[in-house]
């Protein structure tokens, strides 16, 4: 992608996290890095992107990639999932939007951000206007 920049790797707290898992003693009150969101990985097995990689956790082939985008150009679009070709027409739709890609393991709930970013041409817009939804309509 032509605009991309801003990129921020987050395989360090990917790699602490995988550590973690292998030691003995953990708080159960923590968080673990195996208990994605059912909506998550639901989310994961509908829209997802398959990876190159296979899981960290169980070693299935499975792992999935997520592209969540943001920002206040896109409005109501804003926390959505979208795919990769759909990122390539949006850069040069919106000036400037995040994009947060998360992994995604459905078989062992394994998920973590692996990179962010930011694309967009660089000019200021409105964000567009608010459309109907199915909410909407159906409440």
């Amino acid at each position: 992608m032509w605009s991309q920049r801003q990129v921020v790797s987050h395989a360090l707290q990917r790699r602490r996290a995988l550590v973690a898992l292998q030691q003995p003693v953990r708080a159960l009150e923590e968080n673990g890095p195996c208990d994605a969101d059912p909506l998550l990985v639901r989310a994961a097995l509908h829209h997802g992107e398959p990876s190159a990689e296979e899981c960290p956790v169980c070693g299935g082939d499975r792992l999935t990639n997520l592209n969540y985008v943001f920002g206040s150009q896109l409005g109501q679009f804003s926390g959505r999932i979208r795919s990769t070709e759909e990122l390539v027409e949006m850069q040069d739709q919106f000036g400037e939007f995040k994009v947060r890609v998360v992994e995604v393991c459905p078989d062992c709930f394994w998920n973590h951000l692996v990179t962010t970013y930011t694309l967009g041409d660089g000019r200021k817009r409105r964000a567009p206007r608010r459309q109907e939804t199915v909410e909407d309509i159906y409440g």
